[in-house]
């Protein structure tokens, strides 16, 4: 059976440009449904982070004022999801060759870690190369910055992707007191940023890359994912 592999950030504290400490951790949705999309087409999924901690959920992913009606639905599908498979893999002891595809699902957690992780740029340069199917959602691509060469340059220059917005940071309450927002760093290492309506449903294909703006982009993103695999 085929394997796709989730890798979760470890951090649960995003510190603000004023010293203070912004909780984070994943978000329910943009694990549980790409999870969910996978195993129903009958792959096997595991679960990476660096060190191999098991990041905290984030409590506004199970806030239905914040996260929609269905979030009770994905924090227990996710909680669940974790709890079977146990303890999470080491990113640095991952070989990518066991897997057909490799997801980043966001929570403020990848702007803080995976978007200098070193295992993760190799991982995902490796990935790219054989052309495996990445994918990343919402704050996911920022985990992408991590992949750069000896003289860094960056992987995914003039690649096209949409991630979260810097009208959505801002809509969300977050932007402010940002050491940087995501939308605007991926601009300025030479993406193709594509961003959509905020808070609606928007993916971008480029190549083996698929990227998702929002929570709500993720079962899409994991769709058309499935779809490439064939």
């Amino acid at each position: 059976m085929s394997k796709i592999l989730i890798i979760m950030s470890a951090a649960d504290v995003w510190e603000r440009t004023d010293g203070s400490a912004y909780p984070t951790g994943y978000w329910a949705e943009e694990l549980a449904a790409p999870h969910e999309k996978f195993v129903q087409g009958g792959y096997t999924v595991d679960f990476a982070s660096p060190g191999g901690v098991l990041q905290p959920l984030d409590k506004h992913s199970a806030d239905p004022e914040i996260a929609g009606v269905d979030c009770a639905r994905y924090v227990e599908y996710a909680e669940k999801a974790l709890r079977e498979f146990g303890p999470l893999v080491k990113l640095d002891e991952v070989d990518v060759d066991d897997y057909v595809a490799v997801v980043l699902p966001g929570g403020h957690g990848p702007v803080v870690d995976l978007h200098q992780d070193a295992d993760l740029g190799r991982l995902l340069t490796a990935a790219d190369a054989s052309g495996k199917i990445i994918g990343a959602v919402c704050h996911g691509p920022a985990a992408l910055l991590s992949a750069v060469d000896t003289e860094g340059e960056w992987l995914f220059a003039g690649r096209r992707m949409t991630a979260f917005t810097d009208e959505e940071e801002q809509l969300f309450g977050t932007a402010e007191g940002a050491p940087w927002l995501l939308a605007a760093r991926l601009r300025e290492r030479g993406a193709d940023h594509i961003g959509g309506p905020a808070y609606q449903r928007h993916t971008v294909r480029d190549g083996n890359l698929f990227t998702g703006q929002n929570p709500a982009s993720s079962a899409r993103m994991a769709e058309d994912m499935i779809a490439a695999l064939g």
